[in-house]
């Protein structure tokens, strides 16, 4: 082999501009070489000196997978500290941990998968913990911060470069590689496009994932909108990585195409840059490439497209430029400072939620801390390993004196008897290492399997007492003594091994089936039972063990007895991060799991001075009624317990804020599918009712006074002030928010929407005037007959305030606007999924490429409302462009049908549209109604005469 000679090569003169370089590259990078450069795992180019390259490090609250690194609090939490600066920093400090690490272990990537910025819409999704709100101001506002921290300061060189994820509309676990988000297009621009819109245009940002999900009809993986929304917000080349099998899926789950080679290139055309498939195995992307090639379904300029924008990452994170790479070889880990932060993270995440004067405790108060969650620090799929831990027991025996908390767990005692009378026995693991999972990082966790080197369990005489943990609908963990949970691993066989619940196919958790005057005990992991042979425990298809559960005590009775001896009880209440809600698991209710409930209920009978302490990834249904105080904060991480208890007792006052709507019931929720947020009234910008807590909610252990607001239109901007003034006895920080309304919209408008919002820490009677420039874009809608923004004429209400529903301030400001015009209903005609109300209707694909097509969503009729269509001096005529089989009926404000259409015949196929026309009579502007029966496609309405 020739050396290489870098003297000689421009792309490797740091002279030059970076597209130059790339052109010089590219040239000569052979055909091979950049289909193989199309996989997650690119090769080295050794003739060239060119390292291979991986995407994708996860990186969401901390360094992830890749073993001990800072823990910071999960993303949900980031978000509800509402401050920017701080995430920011938090950012910082995770790059600069990943290229600590990286030069050490050269598997840790340098391209960050994070943030998360898809929209809190559904508090039920499985995912909650990865995103930041429901709004979407305030989601970019935070993911703007976090990349900025990811990518740092150097004008020209990234510490590490961002991906966002998950474009686009994807808010559910259930089925969500086949279903299809239906987004109308004021939903589109206005919700879910917005978060990444804005994040994308703040400048940190590298690139994106799509998501597994469809919208309207078409895979994320082949979505125009890559090219028609996103590349168009930026001149910086975004590379878009796959996300994790998503490619197959196009044909596998999907059906989409009916060839790998197929869909593959249409990804590759649509803006998809690297495939992450198979796992470290590129054989099958380069075949399905080569194959699409061949094809002629590609050509050598599509693939030339695709690994420009990949090289221009790397050149940015200075790969061929080592010596002038300021990162390089550098970086800071588990330093004081990252400590500090974690801690500092934690703290600002709490949200006080209730308090009627029991905190902040005093430093004498007996404490009884208790709950399954007292003495935990969970962490979840994209977490680091802990190297510090801090749980609410350790906080509050650290802060208030082990001789003043009282700790119950509340699991029930139990043990399992056999249909013989024999006991399962857990075994002493006698000279059996520690081990944590995931202590030795892994590119990827879900490979990990469980431990084989501890005994199995077997049965005896006495038996083991086991602590049974219920995390709701029925799934429970069983713990021995020593603390290991019973696991099951490859070889079937039953064992305590497992330090937390966790993996991506979770092996810790069971359920207790009835089963005669027995229980069946199923692990969930494999779907067997539990059976008893000579030689151990072990799960199996067949003779499953008939249990009898020995209940040595209730987890009720230990939590009264503590709770009866202190002065104030904490409740530690939540989820578990791999349970009952997760990736790939959407949650089914609000409530809390009933043992939690039950140990709630025997605290507060116990003692009702009863503090509820939540700890979680979601908010939760819980009735405040009867309870001094709640609080509630993500799983926040290293330093979460130590942050808990210095809330608790005062020396941190909480400002924490609530990221996202606390519905009272389940019945306030919609459809977990139904994506439409206007139209279901969804989030606190459109919702309703009375929301258990609402969008920006916390409280302080100081109070503030809101005064002095003004506002003026001028340069393009409403310049809005007010000041705020710390009228409490303690320092304390308060997060003052600015909401507008526009006061008669022409069409459903949010009730009120977050502009802008300002974290400020004040001292006892101090005060800051807080000035907001905000432009007049922000009260801007996207008008859906004219396909584009329009700022409407009128008044618009500014309030000011603590939160969306506790408003201390407001004015009222006109502006000029732009008119309300009908619809150039003659000129244009309809495009089908531009109306303005719809009832039944999902919207599709109208072709595989692009555009949107309307079809019922169920075997009912689907009805569509388009307002204020002007048909000029009169048309005659109405055609209709459809595909399938079914009627389009059509009628004017409310009247009766004056044309039905429907073809003489099925369309052979959905993406095969035919033109009907009919007569029809009407002049003037009018509100066109349609109605859609069967199985039909409707892509476009048109009018003449």
């Amino acid at each position: 082999m020739t050396a290489h000679t870098p003297s000689t090569e421009p792309f490797r003169d740091p002279q030059l501009p970076f597209a130059k370089r790339i052109d010089d590259l590219l040239s000569r990078l052979t055909p091979e070489e950049k289909t193989a450069f199309l996989h997650q795992f690119a090769p080295a180019v050794e003739r060239l000196g060119v390292a291979a390259f991986r995407t994708g490090q996860e990186a969401l609250h901390g360094v992830a997978w890749m073993g001990p690194a800072t823990v910071f609090p999960q993303a949900v939490g980031l978000g509800a500290t509402w401050n920017p600066e701080l995430v920011r920093r938090v950012g910082d400090a995770v790059s600069r941990e990943i290229r600590a690490m990286r030069a050490k272990d050269d598997r840790v990537g340098l391209n960050v998968w994070s943030p998360t910025v898809n929209l809190l819409r559904h508090p039920l999704w499985g995912r909650n913990e990865e995103g930041y709100s429901e709004d979407p101001k305030l989601t970019s506002a935070i993911a703007t911060a976090y990349t900025h921290g990811l990518r740092g300061e150097h004008p020209t060189y990234w510490r590490t470069a961002p991906v966002l994820k998950h474009w686009l509309a994807h808010n559910n676990e259930t089925d969500r590689s086949t279903t299809s988000s239906s987004v109308r297009p004021r939903v589109l621009h206005e919700y879910d496009l917005r978060a990444f819109r804005d994040t994308v245009e703040a400048g940190a940002v590298a690139g994106v994932m799509p998501a597994y999900n469809l919208v309207n009809g078409r895979p994320n993986h082949v979505s125009p909108y890559l090219a028609e929304h996103l590349r168009t917000w930026t001149e910086e080349e975004l590379l878009v990585c796959s996300d994790a099998g998503a490619p197959s899926n196009l044909v596998d789950s999907e059906h989409y195409f009916d060839t790998h080679e197929e869909a593959t290139a249409a990804a590759l055309v649509a803006g998809v840059d690297s495939f992450t498939d198979h796992g470290t195995d590129s054989s099958q992307i380069i075949g399905r490439v080569r194959g699409a090639l061949e094809r002629g379904l590609l050509t050598e300029a599509d693939l030339d497209t695709a690994v420009r924008r990949q090289l221009s990452v790397r050149f940015r994170l200075g790969e061929f430029d080592p010596s002038y790479d300021p990162h390089d070889a550098t970086g800071e880990f588990d330093t004081p400072a990252h400590r500090a932060l974690a801690q500092e993270a934690a703290e600002q995440a709490i949200v006080l939620l209730k308090n009627d004067g029991v905190l902040p405790l005093a430093p004498d108060t007996r404490i009884a801390v208790v709950g399954l969650l007292a003495d935990e620090c969970k962490l979840d799929w994209y977490s680091g390993t802990l190297i510090h831990r801090s749980t609410p027991l350790e906080g509050l025996y650290e802060r208030f004196g082990a001789e003043r908390v009282e700790f119950a767990e509340g699991v029930d005692r139990v043990r399992l008897k056999t249909s013989t009378g024999a006991f399962l026995h857990v075994p002493a693991a006698e000279g059996a290492a520690e081990e944590v999972r995931g202590a030795e990082g892994a590119l990827d966790p879900a490979l990990l399997r469980g431990r084989t080197d501890l005994p199995v369990l077997t049965t005896d005489a006495t038996g083991t007492e086991l602590a049974l943990a219920d995390w709701g609908e029925g799934v429970l963990t069983l713990r021995a003594p020593d603390g290991r949970y019973l696991s099951v691993a490859d070889d079937g066989c039953l064992r305590a091994s497992a330090d937390q619940p966790g993996g991506w196919f979770v092996q810790e958790t069971f359920r207790l089936e009835p089963h005669g005057n027995g229980h069946l005990l199923k692990h969930l992991g494999t779907g067997r039972h539990v059976c008893v042979s000579a030689d151990g425990v072990k799960v199996a298809d067949e003779d499953p063990e008939v249990f009898e559960l020995v209940v040595a005590e209730r987890g009720e009775e230990a939590v009264a007895r503590a709770a009866a001896a202190a002065d104030v009880v904490v409740v530690v209440a939540g989820n578990d991060p791999y349970i009952n809600g997760r990736e790939t698991e959407d949650r089914t209710t609000l409530r809390l799991p009933g043992q939690q409930e039950r140990l709630l209920r025997a605290a507060r009978a116990a003692n009702p001075a009863t503090v509820l302490a939540l700890v979680a990834a979601y908010p939760y249904a819980v009735d405040p009624a009867e309870l001094p105080a709640v609080l509630w904060t993500a799983h926040g991480g290293q330093a979460a317990g130590t942050a808990l208890a210095r809330v608790l007792a005062g020396d941190v006052s909480p400002a924490g804020r609530l990221p996202q709507t606390w519905y009272a019931d389940d019945a306030d929720l919609p459809g977990l599918l139904d994506y439409d947020v206007i139209g279901a009234r969804q989030t606190y910008l459109y919702f309703e009712g009375t929301p258990l807590f609402p969008f920006g909610h916390g409280l302080s252990y100081a109070s503030f006074a809101y005064g002095d607001l003004t506002a003026r239109v001028e340069d393009e901007a409403v310049r809005v002030s007010f000041s705020v003034t710390n009228t409490g006895d303690v320092t304390a920080d308060e997060v003052a928010q600015l909401y507008a309304r526009a006061v008669d919209a022409s069409v459903p408008r949010p009730r009120r929407e977050l502009l802008d919002h300002r974290r400020v820490t004040l001292a006892p009677g101090e005060s800051a005037e807080l000035g907001f420039d905000v432009p007049l874009t922000a009260f801007a809608f996207w008008d859906v007959a004219q396909e584009r923004w329009r700022v409407e004429p009128g008044g618009y209400e500014l309030l000011a305030g603590a939160s969306s529903e506790d408003v201390r301030l407001r004015t009222t400001v006109r502006l000029d606007g732009e008119p309300t015009l009908p619809r150039a209903a003659l000129a244009t005609g309809l495009a089908a999924a531009g109306f303005d109300e719809q009832r039944g209707i999902a919207i599709v694909d109208r072709t595989k490429v692009s555009g949107d097509a309307v079809t019922p969503a169920g075997p009912e009729p689907g009805e569509l409302v388009y307002h204020a269509c002007d048909f000029g001096r009169g048309v005659s005529e109405v055609t209709v462009e459809v595909a399938g089989e079914g009627t389009v009926e059509l009628s004017l404000d409310g009247g009766p049908a004056l044309a039905v259409l429907s073809p003489a015949a099925p369309t052979s196929g959905p993406y095969d549209y035919v033109s009907l026309s009919a007569s029809v009579a009407a002049a003037g502007v009018h509100d066109v109604r349609l109605k859609l029966r069967g199985p039909l496609r409707l892509a476009h309405v048109g009018f003449s005469g």
